[in-house]
């Protein structure tokens, strides 16, 4: 699409309008008035267009403000194509006529006669077919030309000409008094803006998309060439020496003119605001004093300038305004301007030291340490994009190379946790050791960490860093320095992930030796890793540091957002959570937006929220997959695959199983290949297959088994392994897990295993009064609503080993009645079809040839007489057209109709259905 046409994305309302001007009947004048840039020359070029077709005669008249002092220099552009039809004029009217060429002598001609005459002459030319003259950039037209064609537009109404003037809103011009018909031309609506850009700049990531967008306005032009010019190394999150975004050469001109008739002192003043509000970008929010320029009452007047309504202050008209003064300054005068504008903002630590790093050339120590602490500020409001521009630069201003090089690894640190993983590359290759020098801490765990991550390398990573940890602890650690908890967190996050004992106790060697000076938030983290013997009291010490998240890095808050999982206290904390999503997840930790993503949806699945999980979960994965984050992507998918396995879409369960485990077994990641064995229990316990589901579960953890470091994930799949060994006739087994995880303190230290806990003591009693007991705690617990699923389960389980107890039909009724509409609502289909089993077992409700329960569709017969004959869902969808997954839905809501709970049960039931 030609850039002109391009421009027009937006503006089907003045489209209509002008094309209706030219074809109306009789002639008529009309003024276009936009901001510069706002494409009012492409909705000329649209009428010039509609004309031609119309089969218009068509005259273009284009001002040039270079030519704006010369009298009738616009004038004669109009006249010079009709020059052949002045004879058609009287003699008096072709000697005023003639002076507009240089050829006349005397008196100047006064408007009036030479309106009339020009009147006359266009009258002649558009006798034979309507004429329209159009008039780009009316503003730059000399006056004498202006007031003609202002006298000529009045007075058209009577014969066959159009004229449409266009004019610059911003720019004083001599048709502001003409009293003609106006049609605004406004900025693009949002909507439009971002269609027009993805037009133009289609692979714009959408960091500087968004930077664009806020800064174009609406401003077609501005859409169109700002990317052109935003070189790639430009830091996006607002340039540390304050520099606007670059312009073109068309860009600036709009405005270069005013600006360089000002006065040195209104420049000067200008620049001062301009260089202010950059750093606002920066910052990402307007805290804060703005610098309040002062003495600019002739930039206002030249359209520079608005007034704030709400303040009084003078503020830039535009943003690209304050890019042009912030460009045609001199290097020299934006240091100045910014050494001023550091003496105004010493209490803000953040403005401060953005103004200080601009204007500071040689290396300074003393304004690298505010950068640095400007970092830290900035990282705790969600800035972590921002920290590292700031880091970065405090490594360049760094007088010693062991300062700079720590910098520049901090730098990398948090580019990886913005998931900005190729810059961290960039700033590792930068930051080099001194010639027979360790390499540093900082470095180390930059690196290790960006191997774990991208590339799930976990075992050499903890193995690097473990030992790069203990070479530090050799010597003192500095007071201050954040690298060494930094880097013992990581540690045991790579622990976590590999669930490996014997990286399990070297990190436990290492804390050890730390002793007091362990961080609380890391050994919380270690401790609900290890939930099954260090669970107990830490929902107080969640309580706790979540009190104060305002001084939490957002990493910090990820992990204990992780440890809140382990003891199933999400909900309490679901507000900050989101809070914190917005706030990162676009410059800000992204990666800690990922994981914080992931536990909400962990949240919603346990809460039965099932659709908006799976929302949840998509986004982490889709965030995750933008970035790079190969590690979260990997863990994402697990997490998906454990609520397929609850909604009944196995064959997605399957997958989503098999390609994480294919990822992870190789590399050592034991804390997704233990996720991939409870998608798999979860998966056939869903589909009926006990026996495997058991096989599966004790992949996880033996039964009676909770061990520290190996069998992290066992503790969440504690109600899985109850299920499978009661369902596959391993009372024995079911009873002594139940056991363990009640010995374990597994019900005091999580709300969801007190349930599964005292699920498991009831699914196992000796004795129908045994049970009712333990069932009894379940139904008392206060979270019991708060896990529906599980509860649901629970309830069944109950009933069935009641069942097996020969208790009495009626105690089964009640919980068997609650699971199976749990069951329903949550749609969990094969497990309602189960609860109804158990309930005509128990003769409280028909027979499976109940018209309730056997009324099929006849696609779900078809169905379910191709999966009778042994079919696989592929096959079946071959047959009839549809893809798997829909087969797999039909089958899962013809079970509970047919009153089973397997394909295998399908060719009897099938049998005893009418023809």
């Amino acid at each position: 699409m030609d850039p002109l046409d391009a421009l027009l994305i937006g503006r089907e309302r003045e489209l209509a309008l002008l094309s209706s001007f030219v074809t109306a009947p009789g002639g008529q004048a009309l003024v276009l008035r936009g901001e510069a840039g706002v494409g009012k020359s492409a909705l000329v070029g649209h009428v010039a267009g509609v004309a031609v077709r119309e089969r218009h005669a068509l005259i273009r008249v284009t001002g040039v403000e270079a030519e704006s002092e010369l009298p009738f220099a616009g004038l004669h552009q109009c006249l010079y194509p009709l020059l052949e039809r002045t004879g058609e004029l009287d003699t008096r009217q072709r000697s005023v006529l003639e002076g507009v060429f240089g050829r006349g002598s005397g008196e100047p001609p006064s408007v009036m006669s030479l309106g009339i005459a020009v009147l006359d002459l266009l009258a002649l030319a558009g006798a034979d077919r309507p004429l329209t003259l159009l008039i780009d950039d009316g503003q730059w037209l000399d006056d004498s030309s202006a007031e003609v064609f202002g006298f000529v537009a009045r007075r058209l109404s009577a014969g066959s000409v159009k004229m449409l003037i266009a004019l610059r809103a911003d720019t004083r011009s001599s048709f502001d008094n003409a009293r003609l018909p106006e049609l605004p031309v406004a900025a693009l609506s949002a909507d439009a803006a971002g269609r027009l850009l993805d037009l133009h700049h289609p692979r714009l990531g959408e960091r500087v998309r968004r930077t664009v967008l806020d800064h174009a306005q609406g401003n077609p032009l501005a859409l169109h060439e700002l990317p052109l010019h935003l070189a790639a190394p430009h830091p996006l999150g607002g340039p540390l020496d304050g520099t606007a975004l670059p312009l073109s050469r068309r860009l600036q001109l709009l405005y270069a003119a005013r600006i360089e008739r000002l006065d040195h002192g209104a420049r000067a003043e200008l620049l001062r605001g301009a260089l202010d509000g950059t750093l606002d970008r920066l910052r990402g929010d307007g805290h804060g004093r703005r610098y309040r320029m002062r003495n600019v009452e002739q930039a206002a007047a030249s359209g520079l300038l608005d007034v704030d309504a709400a303040t009084g202050s003078f503020v830039f008209r535009h943003p690209l305004v304050r890019s042009a003064v912030v460009q045609l300054a001199t290097p020299d005068q934006r240091r100045a301007a910014h050494a001023e504008l550091a003496g105004v903002h010493r209490d803000d630590v953040e403005r401060y030291a953005g103004h200080l790093a601009a204007a500071t050339v040689d290396p300074d120590e003393s304004v690298a340490e505010v950068l640095q602490a400007a970092a830290e500020s900035t990282v705790r409001r969600g800035g972590a994009a921002a920290a590292v521009t700031w880091l970065t630069r405090a490594a360049e201003l760094s007088e010693r190379p062991a300062d700079r090089s720590r910098r520049l690894a901090d730098a990398a640190y948090i580019a990886s946790q913005a998931a900005l993983l190729d810059q961290a590359q960039r700033l590792l290759h930068r930051s080099v050791a001194e010639p027979g020098t360790a390499e540093p801490l900082a470095a180390v765990l930059a690196s290790a960490h960006a191997d774990f991550v991208q590339a799930g390398a976990v075992r050499p990573a903890f193995r690097r860093l473990a030992a790069a940890i203990e070479r530090r602890l050799e010597g003192e650690p500095k007071s201050g320095d954040e690298t060494l908890p930094r880097a013992v967190d990581a540690l045991v996050t790579m622990a976590h992930y590999a669930g490996d004992p014997a990286l399990w106790q070297q990190a436990e060697r290492i804390l050890e030796a730390l002793g007091e000076r362990v961080h609380p938030l890391t050994a919380m983290y270690r401790d609900a890793s290890a939930v099954a013997r260090s669970g107990v009291g830490l929902r107080a010490r969640l309580e706790q540091a979540f009190a104060d998240p305002a001084h939490l890095a957002p990493w910090d808050l990820a992990r204990l957002a992780v440890c809140a999982s382990h003891v199933d206290v999400l909900s309490q904390y679901r507000t900050q959570l989101r809070r914190a999503v917005e706030r990162e997840q676009d410059d800000g930790a992204v990666s800690s937006a990922m994981i914080l993503l992931r536990m909400l949806m962990l949240d919603q699945m346990y809460s039965g929220d099932w659709d908006e999980a799976e929302r949840t979960a998509q986004r982490a994965l889709e965030l995750a997959t933008e970035h790079g984050h190969v590690l979260l992507a990997y863990h994402g998918r697990a997490c998906l695959g454990q609520l397929a396995a609850r909604q009944g879409r196995l064959d997605t369960a399957r997958k989503l199983q098999s390609a994480v485990d294919a990822w992870a077994r190789p590399r050592g990641v034991g804390l997704l290949t233990q996720i991939t064995e409870a998608i798999a229990t979860g998966t056939a316990l869903t589909e009926g297959d006990f026996e495997a589901a058991y096989l599966y579960a004790i992949g996880m953890t033996p039964p009676g088994s909770f061990d520290r470091h190996s069998h992290q994930i066992a503790p969440r799949a504690l109600l899985e392994l109850l299920e499978a060994a009661l369902y596959s006739g391993r009372l024995e087994e079911a009873r002594r897990h139940a056991l363990a995880a009640c010995e374990a303190g597994l019900p005091q230290a999580s709300p969801r295993l007190a349930l599964s806990a005292y699920g498991g003591l009831a699914m196992t009693a000796d004795d129908p009064a045994e049970a009712a007991q333990a069932y009894a705690r379940v139904e008392a617990h206060p979270a019991a609503r708060d896990f529906p699923f599980e509860l649901a389960r629970v309830r069944l389980a109950h009933a069935v080993r009641l069942r097996q107890l020969r208790a009495p039909r009626a105690a089964r009724k009640e919980p068997l009645l609650l699971a199976a509409t749990e069951f329903n609502r949550l749609a969990a289909t094969a497990w309602e079809a189960r609860a109804r089993t158990e309930l005509r077992h128990a003769g409280l409700l028909p027979g499976p040839s109940a018209p309730d329960l056997a009324v099929l569709t006849w696609q779900e017969r078809r169905i379910a007489e191709l999966a009778a004959r042994g079919l696989t869902n592929k096959d079946i969808g071959k047959r009839t057209g549809l893809s798997p997954r829909t087969v797999s839905s039909h089958l899962y809501r013809v079970f509970p109709k047919l009153g089973i709970t397997s394909r295998a049960a399908l060719r009897d039931a099938l049998a005893r259905l009418p023809e």
